[in-house]
């Protein structure tokens, strides 16, 4: 019988770096395969930002199981019901934005973990079994465990609640937002500020303090990476479709014009 296996839990258990790719305008579910083959871990199928729909998150979803790369979807802030949708849909984990506070946190843990862990209302039939049908212990037990939450940590109130927000049950990952914490402090893509390195200071001895993992997306500068990982970060978000095509594209045009030499 067919059970998920979250491939960036796996790696994250193991001490392991969990690199993920974001999706946010590829809406083929052949975008998993291609990750997959190029060495990534996870998708973050973005619902926030970009145009996505949840009936193309869920054939990317779908898709990266029979892949082997875990499907995590970020869904807008506060949306518990989006989220719970993605889960039935095939997600292995939710990121859910700007988690600001312990109530906050509470909550998406609630709404995202079956019981005796939260309140999730069961369905049937999931994609994560290939459509089998399953007993209701043995579907919330293999879910609750392959399940991933992200909460990001995106503004200055995140940080000085990160240690609270470390402490909830059934949160197993902060994920700090570079871009949108420079942005809400005021120094808008000054990603090595020294404010910022404070910051994932405090996310890395939160999580270590209650047994989660450190994330951090938007961090590409080899030297602050290497200090960020380092540090105990494990969970990199690499980049996006977007970004990964448009670098690649120009670096291919560039090399194709310094080849004419007439």
């Amino acid at each position: 019988m067919i059970s998920p296996i979250n491939a960036a839990k796996q790696k994250l258990k193991n001490d392991d770096l969990a690199i993920g790719m974001g999706v946010r305008n590829f809406r083929g579910s052949e975008i998993s395969s291609i990750m997959k083959s190029a060495g990534y871990d996870w998708l973050f199928i973005d619902l926030e930002h970009g145009p996505t729909s949840i009936e193309s998150a869920a054939s990317i979803c779908i898709t990266s199981l029979a892949n082997g790369i875990a499907p995590i979807v970020r869904v807008p802030q506060g949306d518990l019901n989006l989220g719970t949708r993605c889960l039935d849909a095939g997600a292995l984990g939710i990121v859910m934005p700007h988690v600001d506070t312990v109530e906050q946190a509470t909550k998406m843990a609630e709404a995202f973990r079956f019981k005796p862990f939260g309140r999730r209302s069961i369905a049937g039939n999931y994609p994560h079994f290939s459509f089998e049908a399953r007993s209701a212990i043995e579907t919330t037990t293999i879910l609750n465990e392959a399940t991933l939450l992200v909460a990001m940590m995106e503004t200055p109130e995140a940080i000085n609640n990160i240690d609270a927000i470390a402490a909830v049950p059934g949160i197993d990952i902060l994920l700090m937002g570079t871009n949108d914490l420079c942005l809400e402090m005021g120094i808008p893509g000054e990603i090595d500020h020294p404010k910022v390195s404070t910051a994932v200071d405090k996310l890395v001895a939160a999580c270590k303090r209650h047994g989660k993992w450190a994330g951090i997306g938007g961090v590409y500068e080899p030297g602050l990476l290497t200090r960020h990982i380092n540090q105990g970060v494990q969970m990199i978000l690499a980049g996006n479709d977007i970004t990964l095509l448009l670098d690649a594209a120009t670096e291919k045009a560039r090399l194709i014009k310094e080849c004419d030499k007439r």
